[in-house]
């Protein structure tokens, strides 16, 4: 659904920001661009939604070059962007139409759209007088009324309160399953580990790190047993490497003599991953 090879671009002259990247999406996957602020994500899908065509090598979306493309590439792609683009003296429902009425796709019923991220009750108040979260899902919501086949997310939670950040989930995997492919920036750890199939680690510009966000937790080896055990009136806390508890004689005492009060095993996560495959943190 989506290839890019060896992609560079520079904002100045003999100065990269994105340096010879290359990745594919498939049909149907969400994929996630992780990486601190200034990593070179929020350049890489003005790249691939065709806002920026100054770049090198090859970025095909849907079997398309992005810098060559036609009118109808934007009926093919819905976008969010991390700051909210809507009216500010339109209602929401008004919002939703005029965005709908650019588009030549089939729409979505604007009213059902508003319902799906609990804003129906709302539809006629004006955008200016919305919360912070109630943008926010206004502003995702309104990308899916023309059913686009990719969906470009730039931080579709930030700003959420738990609940209404697991109803944008829930959507976006629902969205999935109707096939959708999706492309999620951000660098919210938990949001990723939790809904995207793979995830690329961008930092400076380059691509550090590609995998499933399973495979980069099990491929660090530093997942550990934490276990408590009693002997006599005392308890011992203790723990060791998940890949060397057979040599661990206190762990197979207390089993063997019955002697264990807890176990569990404690997987770093993909943050704590990132930190020690980059050198750099997540801010």
């Amino acid at each position: 659904m989506i290839e890019v090879n060896k992609l560079n671009f520079s904002y100045q002259k003999n100065k990269e920001f994105i340096k010879d990247m290359t990745f594919n999406v498939d049909k149907g996957e969400i994929f996630g661009f992780l990486g601190p602020s200034g990593a070179g994500k929020s350049t890489l899908q003005k790249i691939l939604t065709g806002t920026i065509k100054d770049y090198e090598g090859n970025v095909k979306v849907d079997g398309e070059e992005v810098k060559n493309h036609k009118t109808e590439f934007y009926e093919k792609i819905g976008v969010v962007f991390e700051f909210p683009t809507l009216y500010a003296k339109f209602t929401a429902l008004e919002n939703m139409n005029y965005f709908a009425s650019l588009y030549k796709n089939s729409r979505i019923d604007s009213i059902e759209l508003l319902n799906m991220v609990g804003l129906k009750e709302f539809d006629n108040k004006k955008v200016s007088e919305f919360s912070k979260g109630m943008k926010t899902r206004l502003n995702f919501v309104k990308s899916l009324s023309h059913q686009p086949k990719i969906l470009f997310l730039d931080e579709p939670t930030t700003g959420l309160d738990p609940a209404n950040s697991r109803l944008i989930k829930d959507i976006i995997l629902e969205q999935k399953k109707l096939g959708k492919t999706i492309l999620i920036t951000t660098h919210n750890m938990y949001l990723a580990t939790e809904i995207c199939d793979r995830v690329a680690f961008i930092v400076d510009g380059k691509i550090k790190a590609l995998d499933s966000p399973k495979n980069l937790i099990m491929k660090s080896k530093k997942s550990v047993l934490r276990y408590s055990y009693c002997d006599g009136n005392i308890q011992y806390e203790k723990q060791t490497p998940l890949n060397e508890t057979s040599n661990d004689k206190s762990l197979i005492r207390a089993i063997n003599e019955n002697l264990l009060v807890s176990i569990h095993s404690v997987e770093p996560t993909l943050e704590d991953i990132f930190i020690e495959m980059t050198g750099r943190c997540l801010d």
